[in-house]
C-alpha cells in the first residue's frame, strides 16, 4: 500500500482532501443544480496547483469534475472524491506506466542511476539491492560517484548490508571507466542485475551532462543493450524544480523510469503526475521512509487513493 505519511516529529498538515473540501464543494453542489458562474471552479484549480500537479494535469482534472458534476454523476463528497481520484489514476496510466523494472533477455540486467545531489539516489540504490536479493537475485553494485565524500563509503555500507558484490574507482577518477569495471566484474561473477550509480549531477551543468553521455556510451560498448534500465531519481520535496530536473536529464540520456523518493514527508503528491504526463516516462519506485524496506513498486490506483485520504 503507497503511504503519503508525515515524518515523524513534522507538525501535522490538513490532507489535501481536506482542503478541497473546505474550498471546492460547494462549487460543486452549485454546479450539480444548474448554476454556471465565471471561475467557479477556481479554488480547485489553486489546490492542485499548489500540489504540484502542474497547470496540463490541473486543468485537465477539473474539467473532467466538471463535467462529470454537470451531468449529474457528482452529487456527495465521497462521488466528488471518487471522480478526482478516478481522474488521477487514469493520468498517471495514461502512455508509458509500467512499472515493472525492465529486464535483459539474458543476465546481467544493467540499471543505470542518474539524479543530483540530495535526491536520495544513494540510498535509493541500498534498497533497490536489498529488494532484488530478497527476490534471491545476486547483485553488483558499481560507485560511479567518484567525486562526492563519502558518496564511495555510503554505497560500500550499503553493499555489505545487502549481501551484494561490490566495484569502485579510484577517488576523483572516471566515472565511464568505472561503469565498465562494474560490468566487467559482473560478467566474470556471473551476477544477476548490475546498478552503476552516477555522480550527483548538478542539471544545469553541460559539461556532466556530456559526462553522463559517455557513461552509457562506455555501458553499452561492454554490453550491447546495456543499460536496460535508466532510472531517473527525483526528491518528491521540491515541487515543480523535479519537473525542469526531469527534462533536463531527460534531454541527455534515455531515461526509462522515475524513482520519487522522499514522498513520506510531503503533501504535494502531485509532482508524480506531473512528471509522468510531461515526459510519458514510467514511474517506477516510490521512496517512503529510511529503512531497507521503504521502497515501493509504484501502484497507481493506490497511489490515487493515498493522494486524496481524508
Amino acid at each position: 500500500m503507497t503511504r503519503i505519511i508525515p515524518k515523524a516529529g513534522d507538525v501535522p498538515k490538513r490532507s489535501l482532501w481536506q482542503r478541497i473540501k473546505d474550498v471546492a464543494l460547494a462549487d460543486v453542489a452549485v454546479l450539480v443544480t444548474g448554476g454556471v458562474k465565471a471561475g467557479l471552479l477556481e479554488p480547485l484549480e489553486e489546490l492542485l496547483l499548489q500540489a504540484d500537479f502542474g497547470v496540463p494535469t490541473t486543468l485537465a482534472l477539473v474539467a473532467e469534475v466538471e463535467r462529470l458534476a454537470r451531468r449529474g454523476a457528482v452529487r456527495s463528497d465521497e462521488d466528488f472524491r471518487e471522480a478526482l481520484r478516478a481522474e488521477i489514476e487514469r493520468s498517471l496510466r495514461d502512455g508509458q506506466s509500467d512499472p515493472a523494472l525492465l529486464r535483459a533477455p539474458s543476465a546481467p540486467t544493467v540499471i543505470l542511476v542518474v539524479g543530483v545531489n540530495g535526491a536520495g539516489k544513494t540510498t535509493f540504490i541500498g534498497k533497490l539491492a536489498h529488494r532484488l536479493r530478497g527476490e534471491g537475485r545476486r547483485v553488483l553494485v558499481g560507485a560511479g560517484d567518484t567525486f562526492r565524500a563519502g558518496a564511495v563509503d555510503q554505497l560500500r555500507l550499503w553493499a555489505e548490508r545487502t549481501g551484494a558484490d561490490f566495484v569502485e574507482g579510484v577517488s576523483q577518477g572516471d566515472p565511464a571507466s568505472v561503469a565498465y569495471d562494474a560490468i566487467d566484474a559482473g560478467v566474470t561473477r556471473g551476477v544477476d542485475t548490475i546498478i552503476v550509480d552516477t555522480a550527483g549531477r548538478l542539471h544545469t551543468s553541460d559539461s556532466l551532462m556530456d559526462e553522463l553521455r559517455k557513461v552509457g556510451r562506455v555501458i553499452a560498448k561492454r554490453l550491447p543493450g546495456a543499460p536496460h534500465e535508466t532510472l531517473l531519481v527525483l526528491d518528491g520535496t521540491i515541487g515543480q524544480n523535479a519537473l525542469q530536473q526531469a527534462k533536463t536529464f531527460t534531454g541527455a540520456v534515455p531515461v526509462t523510469g522515475l524513482v520519487v523518493t522522499k514522498v513520506d514527508g510531503t503533501a504535494k503528491g502531485g509532482i508524480v503526475v506531473a512528471v509522468h504526463q510531461a515526459l510519458d516516462v514510467p514511474v517506477k519506485f516510490l521512496g517512503t521512509g529510511e529503512s531497507a524496506s521503504d521502497l515501493e513498486p509504484f501502484d497507481a490506483a493506490a497511489f490515487s487513493r493515498a493522494l486524496l485520504d481524508a
